[in-house]
């Protein structure tokens, strides 16, 4: 491709996340090109890997991206600080270049939540877009598998990592994690109700990432429309993470109006109970192969920028697939 054509990003936050991000995108950027790498740690290991990789860089947060030569040829920028740290620097930004577009990795959620195989086209002019949590990008695709064919009542998810992948970020936003999964299930994945948890998992070795999702669905959901409403999403989802895997059969179980369960938020519901199980292994480009969780975060987030970077050359829509 034509490098003129090619549009040009920085990267806010040099730890694990902002560093796999920037490998990604100098190995596999169709529509992307590496502008900046902003940092607040001289000594990191994020911005010492940009520099040797010919990536201009900065130690002086967001004011130093400012005042970089490149600064005014940045058109889309990625923030992979924390959810306080996004509000920050949205609007620090904003106020001197409103055409910037944002990409938060965080859980501040200013935009709409975008997960690409589910809403991915429908947010692309957003200003700011938001990419949830690792739980929700690995998750919510398959609560949208299951409530594009079926009603879905309540949906419940369990996102385990491995405690050595959640680096002081996501330690910082535990409850945002929680708080905005829940509602991302509930806007983007199409439950009525929706729960998330997160578990940091401290075994050695390490283990990748796991979920779980359960789904309530209504009693007469057609369990064969479910089973593959799930593989085809599946599928879409490992087109970008190419470590994202069903590990069994999706489960069924019913629940008639003599044994209810009891549903938070709810109350006593009948429904066809739906169990979906996965893990995700990273592609090792920068954080280990168990650090699924942080893979799948950049992923969607490139996936996502080169649908916009598309879009705003005025190119068709850039496939899902890395």
């Amino acid at each position: 491709m034509n490098q003129q054509t090619k549009k040009r990003v920085a990267i806010i936050g040099s730890g694990n996340i902002g560093t796999d991000l920037m490998i990604k995108i100098l190995r596999n950027g169709r529509h992307l090109e590496m502008g900046a790498m902003v940092g607040i740690d001289a000594a990191s290991d994020g911005l010492a890997r940009a520099s040797r990789m010919g990536v201009p860089t900065t130690h002086e947060g967001v004011e130093g991206l400012t005042r970089m030569p490149g600064f005014d040829a940045i058109d889309i920028v990625f923030d992979a600080t924390s959810a306080s740290a996004h509000v920050k620097n949205d609007a620090f930004l904003r106020g001197l270049k409103p055409s910037l577009r944002m990409i938060d990795l965080t859980p501040a959620a200013i935009g709409p939540y975008c997960i690409p195989v589910v809403n991915g086209d429908t947010h692309a002019d957003a200003p700011n877009v938001n990419m949830v949590t690792c739980g929700g990008q690995a998750t919510i695709p398959m609560v949208a598998a299951v409530s594009r064919v079926a009603e879905v009542y309540y949906a419940e998810i369990i996102a385990s990592i491995a405690s050595k992948s959640a680096g002081p970020g996501t330690r910082a936003n535990i409850d945002e994690f929680t708080e905005t999964t829940s509602r991302a299930i509930v806007e983007v994945g199409g439950a009525r109700h929706g729960k998330a948890i997160i578990v940091l998992n401290p075994a050695e070795p390490p283990l990748m990432m796991r979920d779980t999702v359960y789904c309530l669905a209504a009693l007469d959901a057609d369990q064969d429309a479910i089973r593959a409403s799930v593989r085809d999403m599946a599928a879409q989802v490992s087109a970008y993470v190419p470590g994202y895997r069903l590990k069994q059969d999706v489960q069924f179980e019913r629940f008639d109006s003599q044994n209810a369960p009891n549903v938070p938020g709810i109350g006593r519901q009948a429904g066809l109970k739906v169990s979906v199980f996965l893990e995700v292994e990273g592609a090792a480009h920068y954080l280990p192969a168990y650090a699924g969780n942080l893979d799948i975060m950049t992923s969607a987030a490139l996936a996502t920028a080169e649908r916009i970077a598309a879009g705003m050359t005025n190119m068709p829509n850039a496939p899902l697939a890395a």
